[in-house]
C-alpha cells in the first residue's frame, strides 16, 4: 500500500521526476566509475600477475622485472638451485631485449623474450604449438609483430641480435621458424614482441652478456609458503630484489595514490549531488502536500506512516536513478578505460576500470544509504507539522 502511494505521488510530476532520475542516474554512474577505478587498476594487476601462477619475481637489485636494463648473472644455477626446493613447484628465467627481422631489404624492430618453456608467465598459446625445451630453431608471435612482419605459422624469418657499431653487422644471426602465436601478457597495446628458447636470445645479443636474464619467476607448490620462499631466496641472493605478488602490488598501489585522490573526490561530489537531489525533490514534494498531510494525521494516519511513505518515495526515486546509473556508468567505464589503456608502457592487459561483483554492491549500497539519509528530513517535517494550524491556514 504504501509503495503504490509513493508512485502515484511521483507520477503527479513525471517531468520533474523524469529529471530527477536522470540526475540521480548521472551521479550513480559517476559514483560505480570511481569505486571501479579507486580498485579496479590494482586488482587488474595483481589477476595479471597470477595469471601464470607465479607468485615470486627476482628481478636486479632497487628495479622491478623490466624496469631496467640491468639483468641478473649466472642465472642458470640460480633457476636449478631454486627447482631443487621442494617448496617450489617451477622456476624459469626471461631475458628482454631487441631483435632484428630480416624483410627483403629491411630490418625491422622487435621486442624478443628469451623464455623457458618449463617455467613461463609471460605468455598464453592462442594457436600452434608452444616451444619444446629443447627448440632452438622455434619462434613463437606476437599478433602484432605476425601482422607487421607478415608472417605465419611455419614461415621461417631471419633474425638478428644487437647490432656492432664498429663492425657494423650483427653480434648474432640465426634462421628460426614460427611455431605458435601467443598473447605476450606484459606488452602494450601493439607492441611487436617474439619469444625463442633463453639460449638462444642469449646467443642473439653476444656472449658478453654471459649467462644472464632480466627476472626470474617462481611458483611455490602452497600458496601458504610463497612468503617464506621469498625471504629465504633474499637472505641467500642479497644482491637481488625478490617480490612476492602481494608486495608488487603494494608498490603498485602506491604509484595509484593519484587515481585513488581522484576517485575518492569525484566520489563523494556524486554523493552529494544524489543526496541534494533526493532531498530537494521530496522537499518540494512535502511543500506541496502541507495540506494532504495534516488531514491524513487529523483522520488517523499515524506519525510512523507519514514517515515511512516519504522515506518510500526517496528509496524509489534512488533505486529507480541507480539502475539507470550502472548501466550508464559501465557504458562510460569502457569508454574511459579504453582512453587510460592507450597510455604508453601500459600492459594492454591492465585495466583502470574492472566491473565485479564488489563494485557493483559498493556503489549500490552507497547509493541506497545515501538515498534513504536525504529522505529524513523532509519526512520529519512532513510528520511534525502543527495539524490544526495547517489546515486553519489552507481553509482561509
Amino acid at each position: 500500500m504504501i509503495g503504490l502511494w509513493a508512485a502515484k505521488n511521483l507520477r503527479r510530476h513525471p517531468l520533474r521526476t523524469g529529471l530527477a532520475l536522470a540526475g540521480i542516474a548521472v551521479a550513480s554512474a559517476l559514483l560505480l566509475d570511481m569505486v571501479m577505478l579507486s580498485g579496479g587498476m590494482e586488482r587488474s594487476f595483481e589477476r595479471l600477475l597470477l595469471s601464470r601462477g607465479f607468485q615470486i619475481r627476482l628481478s636486479p637489485k632497487g628495479t622491478l622485472p623490466f624496469d631496467s636494463e640491468a639483468t641478473i648473472g649466472d642465472v642458470s644455477a640460480l633457476v636449478a638451485s631454486l627447482r631443487v626446493d621442494p617448496r617450489v613447484a617451477e622456476a624459469g628465467a626471461v631475458l628482454a631485449t631487441t631483435i632484428y627481422a630480416r624483410r627483403a631489404d629491411s630490418l625491422m624492430t622487435l621486442i624478443a623474450y628469451g623464455i623457458d618453456p618449463r617455467g613461463q608467465a609471460f605468455y598464453r598459446l592462442q594457436s600452434g604449438n608452444d616451444l619444446a625445451p629443447d627448440d632452438t630453431l622455434g619462434l613463437l608471435l606476437g599478433a602484432p609483430a605476425a601482422t607487421r612482419a607478415r608472417l605465419r605459422i611455419g614461415d621461417t624469418v631471419m633474425v638478428l641480435g644487437r647490432l656492432d657499431p664498429q663492425a657494423i653487422r650483427p653480434v648474432g644471426e640465426r634462421k628460426l621458424v614460427v611455431r605458435g602465436m601467443v598473447q605476450w601478457l606484459y606488452d602494450s597495446p601493439g607492441e611487436a614482441s617474439v619469444g625463442a628458447l633463453l639460449p638462444v636470445v642469449q646467443a642473439l645479443v653476444g656472449q658478453r652478456r654471459g649467462d644472464r636474464a632480466s627476472a626470474v619467476v617462481v611458483r611455490a607448490r602452497q600458496d601458504s609458503s610463497v612468503d617464506r620462499i621469498a625471504a629465504d631466496v633474499r637472505r641467500l641472493n642479497p644482491r637481488l630484489e625478490v617480490n612476492s605478488v602481494a608486495t608488487l602490488v603494494t608498490q603498485f598501489r602506491t604509484r595509484l595514490t593519484y587515481f585513488r585522490q581522484l576517485s575518492l573526490i569525484l566520489g563523494t561530489i556524486s554523493l552529494v549531488v544524489t543526496v541534494l537531489l533526493v532531498s530537494t525533490i521530496l522537499t518540494i514534494t512535502v511543500h506541496e502536500r502541507v495540506a494532504e498531510i495534516a488531514t491524513l494525521r487529523a483522520i488517523g494516519v499515524s506519525r510512523f506512516s507519514v514517515v515511512r511513505q516519504i522515506l518510500v518515495e526517496g528509496a524509489a526515486l534512488t533505486i529507480g536513478g541507480t539502475i539507470a546509473g550502472l548501466g550508464l556508468g559501465l557504458i562510460t567505464a569502457r569508454y574511459l578505460d579504453g582512453i587510460l589503456r592507450s597510455f604508453p608502457g601500459l600492459p594492454a592487459a591492465i585495466s583502470f576500470f574492472v566491473a565485479d561483483t564488489r563494485s557493483l554492491s559498493v556503489a549500490g549500497g552507497i547509493l541506497l544509504v545515501a538515498g534513504a539519509l536525504a529522505g529524513c528530513f523532509p519526512a520529519w517535517r512532513a510528520a511534525s507539522g502543527p495539524i490544526a494550524e495547517t489546515l486553519r491556514m489552507e481553509a482561509t
